[in-house]
Order: structure tokens, then sequence, then C-alpha cells
């Protein structure tokens, strides 16, 4: 480990959860747990040309607002950045994360951007949550920039009835399975998914009401209880299988609902291209206004999960496929288009396809603030407007912001 010790003025976070400053030889230092316009002693631990990155060491002017993170594992724990600050300045801190990934990625000037909408409550808000196994079986989460497991005792993000199973589970050392992941409905329901690159061979004894799923190549296998999750959202509900996508803060899901539909301002008999459509969330929502809906979702679990949650709705069409291999072909008028990429953010193929398609309106959700702004450099290229940017705290103490996107 490098010796070299320097003092820095810090003068921001940046996207992905560290602090930066710049030190006397002009390289950008990126140093995790510092907070805006502090002055700490940090140690280089990775030297590059321009930049470096070091770990804190001592922290001389603190930030007048830094708290005492709540959790005991914050700071050998690599989920949770942000813990040291108040969620109100947490929240205010991300908005400029935002604005400054928009400002230096996607080359806008003055971006469209509205002020952040934050989690109804900052903690026991995730409704999935992850684990990985140590050496002896124990759940732990990976350690802050490794892949080595650490056992976990407490974590402060899962919604309760999560945080009530999952301390109680003992397991061996299961060699074949990757994750563990614990899955929470709006009636209370949890589900716990084994996530494995083999078939089930196990031995299991479950006293807890849960349902349990092992998920594989193979396809996913119910070793006990229910087999989907639940979700009501407004008057609506879905079903979502083990291997399934669903927003991961329930609380902020209706609010996403009434400001993408708010602004797509969707009629009956329009036409409407939901790409990457998951379990058929915002498909249903679209239907429900008596617009025709076309679907394209690759997954199989999300496919047939959005098969039985739009059965009651007729002028529904969905692709099985990836959305760059379906959405060049649609030669019809688009009303509105909703789209809900992985972090990986829009193909090129998609991207010019709807460039060429010109729908009259677009919603792009987005995961990803980088790819994002890449992708939005690019449709602004292509002729699109960009009417608004909505970023929403779906994932409070952490780096990860939801971005959801108006363009005509």
């Amino acid at each position: 480990m490098s010796t070299t010790l320097l003092t820095l003025n810090i003068e921001g976070l940046a996207y992905g959860g560290d602090a930066f400053g710049r030190a006397d030889d002009g390289r950008m230092i990126f140093v995790p747990h510092a907070a805006p316009n502090e002055r700490i002693t940090c140690r280089l631990v990775e030297e590059h040309k321009r930049w470096a990155k070091a770990e804190l060491v001592e922290i001389l002017n603190a930030h007048p607002r830094r708290i005492e993170p709540p959790c005991p594992h914050y700071g050998s724990c690599g989920g949770c950045h942000y813990q040291f600050l108040p969620y109100e300045v947490q929240v205010e801190e991300k908005g400029q994360i935002v604005r400054s990934q928009l400002e230096r990625i996607g080359k806008m000037t003055q971006p469209p951007l509205h002020p952040m909408i934050p989690s109804p409550s900052p903690w026991h808000m995730r409704n999935h949550i992850q684990f990985h196994q140590g050496p002896d079986g124990t759940l732990g989460f990976h350690r802050s920039g490794s892949k080595q497991v650490m056992p976990i005792t407490t974590c402060l993000l899962p919604m309760q009835p999560i945080d009530d199973l999952w301390p109680r589970v003992t397991l061996d050392r299961l060699d074949s399975v990757e994750r563990i992941g614990f899955r929470c409905d709006t009636q209370g329901d949890v589900m716990v998914v084994f996530q494995s690159h083999d078939v089930a061979d196990v031995e299991m004894s479950m006293d807890t009401g849960a349902s349990v799923a092992w998920v594989s190549p193979s396809g996913t296998e119910i070793l006990g209880g229910g087999a989907h999750l639940r979700f009501q959202v407004f008057e609506q509900d879905f079903v979502v299988s083990p291997a399934s996508f669903f927003q991961v803060n329930t609380s902020l899901i209706e609010r996403m609902m009434e400001e993408t539909f708010r602004f797509l301002d969707v009629q009956a008999g329009q036409f409407v291209l939901d790409l990457y459509a998951g379990v058929g969330l915002f498909s249903a929502f679209a239907a429900a206004r008596g617009a025709a809906v076309t679907g394209v979702e690759s997954a199989p679990s999300s496919c047939s999960d959005y098969a039985l949650n739009l059965d009651s709705y007729h002028e529904i069409e969905l692709y099985q496929a990836k959305v760059g291999e379906v959405l060049p072909s649609i030669n019809r008028p688009i009303d509105a288009v909703i789209l809900d990429p992985p972090r990986a953010g829009l193909a090129p193929a998609v991207r010019d396809a709807l460039i060429a398609n010109k729908p009259k309106r677009m919603v792009y959700l987005s995961c990803d603030t980088a790819t994002f702004a890449r992708d939005a450099r690019r449709l602004i290229d292509g002729g699109f407007h960009c009417v608004g940017i909505q970023p929403l705290d779906m994932f409070p103490q952490t780096s990860h912001i939801e971005l959801l996107s108006y363009w005509e």
C-alpha cells in the first residue's frame, strides 16, 4: 500500500459514491466516505496519470451536518455510500450529481432538471435485497472495493418483513448458489430466491410462512409456498415471478406512474409502445386508458407475468424478443413510447429506430445517470427535445439514482 498522504479539499460528490478533490499536481483524487467542502487527509491507493483513488485517513474540517452512520457495517460494507449525511442533504447532493453528469457527458448546457423526489422513508424501503454466502454459509455482502464476502448482522435497507426474516435463516454452504434474494410484496409476503447455475439439490426446513424458489438456467422451481409475489399499484394487481424484475422501492412506484402518465396524457385509441416492458406495469396503465399497447420484453419469466397481468385487456400485443430486433419493424404512427432499459442504456439500433420513428411523446426511465446522459445527447442530436428530467430517489443511502425523463 502507498504511504503517500495528501491533504485535500473536497469539492463535491462524484457519480458512483466517492467524493472528489484536486491534488496540487492537478490530478483528480477520488475518496470514499468524504463530504463536500470537507478538508481531509487521505492515502493514495491507486494512481493514474490524471487521477487517483485514495482512502480517508482523517477529517480535518468536517461537513457541518455530518452525522454518525447508524449501521455498524458502514465503511466496511460496499452497499451504502452516504449514511454519514442526513437524508435531506443526500437528496440535494444527488441532484447536483445528476446535473453534473448531464452537463459533462450529455453536453446539456441548461438541463431541464426538476428537484429530486425523495423516498417517503430513507430506511427499510427496499422490497428486494440479495446476499452472498461466506465460506461457512453465513449470509453477507461484498466488502467495500472487493469480492470478499463479509458476514452481516444488520441491514437498515430492506422492508420490515424481510428484516424480520433474513437474520433467522441458517444455511449450509451451497457452492452452486450465486446469490440469495429476499423479496417482499405489498401484502407483506416474503419469498426467498436462490439464484444458482445448477438445478436444486437441497434439503430444507422452513417454518416462517415464506415462499422459497430456486432459479437456474433450467428455469424456476418452487420449493415451498406460492409461485408469485403480488403487488398492488393503485387498484391494479400485478403478479411477479421469482426471476422477474420489479421496481425495488414500492413506496415510489405510484408516484412514478403519476408522473409518467401526466406527461404522456395517453388517450383512448392511441398507440403506445412499452419497451423493456417487464411484467407489464406501464402497459397496464396505458391499456386502462383505452390505448392499444405493444410491449417488447426479452425475459421469459417477465413475459409470462405480462400475459397474466394484461389478460383482462384486449388491444395488447407482446413480443418476446430484444427491443433492437422489434423496434425497427414498427411502421405505424406512435403516439407514446415508454422506455425502461437496463443499466447499459439504449443500444445504437434502438436509438436509431426511435429517431427514425419519431414518436410524438416518450418517457425514458433510467437507473444509470451516465448511460442516460450519453443516450440523451444522441437523442437530442437526432431531433428529440428533452422537456424535463425528474430524478427519484429510489435508493436512499446509496449513490444510485432513478431518472424519469420526458421527450418530444
